[in-house]
């Protein structure tokens, strides 16, 4: 337990205190904030990603004591290798290719990272009898999307029209044939002893993200280098959600497999309220206000590539089955995000444990 934070270790009823829980991707935006938290609640992290892909990034920043393992998931022998030497509790997927515009521009390694990824982080996880619970982290783009004005839900078919989207789908129906496969529900304490998750979540905004090509951190960029942005889709429409928000959901899903409950063995959306799908325009303003440095210009002609115009989730089963709720709107989701790059750049401070420990005050 780090710290003596016992109230952040009751989080979850304590499940992850003294457990051995493997991150794969754990040097990515998400990752890094899901190692702190796990590692502020007494596990053991084992991460295996790459080396982070930019600087600064938020996982170096953080400096975690954790095992830190600079590997490929396409490596499957040395993935092995590192179950047989950790053993593991618990493994959350995060691993991937994520960008939807780089996807157009390097297809084969997308599908190759997202796909066969997936295929070698499952089968590593079957024949090691050690992991008893599985979520894979995909996305909101898994589904076909139709534009409709109403959310997606976790039994709409999947889909995609980019590589990045399709590979996202494709994870998913993987793990649907594993859990069927490998690790049915049915046959759980009988034949297996694993369970296996799918969670699902949109436009996940906060601190220490930096990638390419992606609306925060292009703004913060702009901002601090004193440029202008340019918008290319300025009516697009998102579920905008701090990076703490659907890190409970998975947390929370990941408790209840380790509880040994099969029923949650399945897939879940993790999303804000209706009020915080909002557009581009809307997100600028609320930018705007916190950060009045921000300059932009919009420019739909540079939108070279396909990108979804609406997509949004329904959330109902997350609300009604694991009594989980969103705790930020969008604004207050971009105000904490915004405070935290301001605060990094103005004297370096960075605000994720205390943005951290304010978030779990929720919680208890």
């Amino acid at each position: 337990m780090q710290n003596g934070n016992y109230g952040m270790t009751k989080n979850f009823k304590s499940i992850y205190d003294g457990k051995t829980v493997l991150i794969t991707g754990h040097t990515g935006f998400k990752g890094s904030w899901l190692a702190l938290w796990l590692k502020e609640m007494g596990a053991k992290v084992i991460g295996y990603s790459l080396e982070p892909k930019y600087t600064p990034n938020h996982f170096e920043l953080l400096n975690l004591d954790i095992v830190s393992i600079i590997e490929d998931i396409r490596d499957r022998e040395k993935l092995n290798t590192i179950f047989q030497t950790y053993e593991p509790e618990i493994v959350f997927h995060l691993a991937a290719q994520p960008l939807v515009r780089y996807s157009y521009n390097n297809p084969v390694e997308t599908f190759d990272i997202n796909v066969m990824g997936t295929v070698n982080v499952l089968e590593t996880c079957r024949i090691h009898t050690c992991v008893k619970a599985i979520i894979n982290v995909t996305s909101d783009k898994c589904y076909e999307n139709k534009e409709w004005l109403w959310g997606y839900r976790e039994d709409d078919a999947m889909g995609g029209y980019d590589p990045y989207s399709a590979s996202k789908g494709a994870s998913e129906l993987i793990s649907a044939s594993y859990r069927n496969s490998f690790f049915n529900k049915d046959t759980y304490n009988k034949t297996h002893q694993t369970l296996l998750a799918t969670c699902r979540a949109g436009n996940v905004i906060g601190g220490g993200d930096w990638s390419e090509d992606r609306l925060i951190p292009d703004i913060v960029k702009s901002i601090i280098n004193k440029e202008v942005v340019e918008i290319r889709s300025p009516n697009a429409t998102r579920p905008w959600q701090h990076v703490l928000e659907p890190l409970s959901g998975y947390l929370l899903v990941g408790q209840k497999l380790l509880e040994g409950d099969a029923s949650y063995a399945q897939a879940w959306n993790f999303g804000p309220n209706e009020e915080s799908s909002i557009n581009v325009k809307k997100v600028l303003e609320y930018i705007k206000a916190s950060w009045n440095e921000l300059e932009y210009t919009i420019n739909e002609k540079n939108a070279t590539v396909h990108e979804a115009t609406l997509l949004k989730l329904d959330c109902s089963k997350a609300y009604a089955l694991l009594q989980w709720q969103s705790k930020y709107n969008a604004k207050e989701a971009l105000e904490m995000t915004m405070q935290w790059y301001k605060s990094y750049y103005s004297d370096g401070a960075v605000l994720s444990q205390k943005q951290l420990n304010k978030y779990t005050d929720y919680l208890n």
